[in-house]
């Protein structure tokens, strides 16, 4: 977890990253809430509509899917809020959707943060990630709808909340003393005061509402009870029923509690989703504002057609699931999705080739159109991204960067000194190319040298200026080159024998890595460094902790000597969410004679996730 930053500091860091990315052609209604009037959601004189996202992560991360990381939860920092936030301004939105508060689970390992720890006690550190986003949002005049509670178990909710009391989760609808336990976390968030902003939540009209929970399987008596509780401690917030539907119901239109409706969609096609929408707007109309609370996993051509119809039917909003953002560590945060057929992922800002099986790019430059489009506001010119933060070089010429909002490539220059000859030694390299590892390897800089890097972003609005440069104590002298395979085909294989298979699938199993090469008990894959070979990385998957490969190394590439790996496993906590399988990291060092082959052998079905071979010049 990270150490929370001073709240002032972090108030004034926030305040000078955003203060120029007020929308001009809106006028300011930061500090004016959004009311009901009708079926419409208004703000001042005007009626407020929406194109924008679902960030179930925007306060609370579950994808921290680093190799080496045993626990995927974390809270986000104040870089992750603003890259979030941002992203979605961008795009025109002006409403985002978090996820649920998390709740501690009885299964959960002890280190794993939760926002609710026991009914009535909290972690602060949690709702300080979740002022900081609230101080954010409000600074880039972006409004959030908050759930309360979960239906289901992925971060805790009612059945956790049963379990507190050992009761059984249906009877979290009708038991008094979790109905208190509920109403305790509402009355803590609802009066919690601001540790960035020093505004009370029931006072912010950041917050466009506030949710009952998250796609709620309850009866509507406890909806009445619970949204009229709301309203008791927070009569100026808007109410949204959170229970999960696809057509509307008429007991929500009839609850006097409820002002904003809603419904979810995953209709497998865009002809049944557009009807249930349709039908829920007709049933609406002239009664409450209505709203699609997520909808996702189709095609372009059939997610532009469910988009029109919420404008054209004059539906409030719509919000897509659902949008990741980039992590500190460098890259983004990734998030397969099962349920979206195998083939969606969360979607990157502003889309990237590793999203091309799902039109990544495509349908994000029309969400933007459209975003703009429900507001009756021409689509603005791309603003040029900001300069990148440069986080590390390695010894070998791995070079990792903290990404800008809205880049879409990156240069990565190099220079023997600050004044020196800038030499572009990598042109337009995503950050979104591989999951959780460095992106960039220079497999030209010289042997003994201490260069200096520098990193510029770009998209087609321009370029940035170049990243600071790191501080002199913190160069390194280049020791070896790296020979880097992210296994998304063949091509920097030498020879291939055996059972083996590039596969793309089931990625949040693999800790989100996208490409690996499946091998059998026998398969056989060799590969050549330009220089002696000195060391050697196996980034690998397994079901369980076995053997599951053998190395063998060559001068000749006819004759292999086999070789002493290191291993090392590292268990995922919580692992039964997902069903994961164990990282194992496979290492050799300090290699002799001229070796240039290096040759693995699976003596287990693995995946192979990644290699990283160290050479330099005898």
């Amino acid at each position: 977890m990270t150490r929370p930053l001073d709240t002032t500091i972090r108030f004034l860091w926030i305040l000078f990253f955003t203060a120029s990315f007020a929308i001009a052609s809106e006028p300011d209604d930061t500090d004016e809430f959004v009311v009901r009037q009708g079926d419409k959601l208004v703000v001042g004189n005007r009626e407020f509509r929406f194109i924008s996202w679902n960030i179930p992560n925007l306060h609370y991360v579950e994808d921290d899917m680093r190799f080496t990381q045993p626990m995927p939860f974390r809270w986000p920092d104040a870089y992750e809020i603003q890259d979030a936030l941002e992203s979605v301004r961008q795009m025109g939105g002006t409403v985002v959707r978090t996820y649920v508060l998390s709740v501690r689970k009885a299964e959960d390992p002890p280190n794993l943060p939760c926002h609710v720890l026991a009914p009535g006690e909290f972690c602060e550190e949690g709702f300080k990630a979740l002022d900081t986003v609230l101080a954010v949002a409000r600074a880039k005049g972006i409004r959030l709808i908050i759930p309360f509670v979960d239906n289901w178990h992925w971060w805790g909710g009612v059945p956790q909340y049963a379990a507190f009391c050992g009761k059984q989760t249906e009877e979290f609808w009708t038991d008094p003393r979790l109905l208190e336990d509920y109403q305790q976390t509402v009355r803590f968030v609802i009066n919690r005061v601001n540790s960035c902003t020093g505004i009370a939540y029931k006072d912010d009209p950041t917050i466009l509402a506030w949710e009952t929970g998250n796609e709620l399987h309850c009866p509507h008596s406890w909806t009445r009870a619970v949204a009229g509780y709301i309203k008791q401690l927070d009569g100026r917030h808007i109410v949204l029923d959170g229970k999960h539907t696809n057509i509307l119901e008429q007991e929500s239109i009839d609850n006097p509690a409820i002002d904003l409706l809603q419904t979810h969609h995953y209709e497998r096609s865009s002809h049944e989703m557009i009807e249930h929408i349709q039908t829920s707007a007709r049933q609406s109309r002239g009664k409450k504002p209505y709203h699609v609370g997520e909808f996702g996993f189709l095609p372009t051509a059939s997610m532009t057609e469910v988009i029109d119809t919420i404008i054209k039917e004059g539906i409030s909003g719509g919000l897509i699931w659902s949008l990741r953002y980039h992590t500190r560590d460098g890259g983004f945060y990734w998030h397969h999705e099962p349920f979206g057929g195998d083939l969606f992922k969360a979607y990157h800002w502003p889309g990237f080739p590793s999203g091309q099986a799902y039109d990544e790019r495509n349908f994000l430059n029309i969400v933007r159109s459209k975003a703009y489009a429900i507001r009756g506001l021409p689509e603005p010119p791309r603003d040029v991204p900001d300069s990148p933060t440069q986080l590390q070089v390695t010894p070998g010429g791995l070079i990792t960067w903290r990404g800008s909002t809205g880049a879409s490539g990156y240069d990565i220059q190099r220079a023997d000194a600050p004044s020196g000859d800038w030499q572009t030694v990598g042109e337009n390299i995503s950050d979104a190319e591989n999951q959780h590892h460095p992106h960039f390897a220079d497999r030209s800089v010289k042997i003994g040298a201490c260069p200096l890097y520098r990193v510029i972003a770009r998209n087609q609005a321009g370029a940035s200026q170049p990243s600071s440069l790191v501080a002199e104590e913190q160069q390194i002298t280049i020791t070896h080159n790296t020979l880097v395979d992210e296994l998304r085909d063949k091509s920097i294989l030498l020879d291939m024998q055996g059972d083996l298979e590039f596969q793309q699938n089931q990625a949040r199993k693999f800790k989100e890595d996208a490409h690996r090469l499946v091998g059998n008990q026998g398969a056989r894959v060799t590969w050549r460094t330009p220089q002696r070979m000195i060391g050697a990385k196996f980034y690998l998957f397994a079901e369980h902790d076995m053997e599951v490969i053998q190395a063998m190394v060559s001068a000749d590439g006819r004759h292999f000597e086999s070789i002493q790996l290191d291993k090392q496993t590292y268990p995922i906590d919580a692992a039964g969410t997902y069903g994961y399988w164990l990282p194992i990291l496979y290492s050799c060092n300090g290699l002799t004679g001229d070796v240039q082959y290096l040759r693995i052998e699976f003596k287990e079905l693995a995946h192979l996730a990644r290699v990283e071979l160290s050479y330099r010049a005898r």
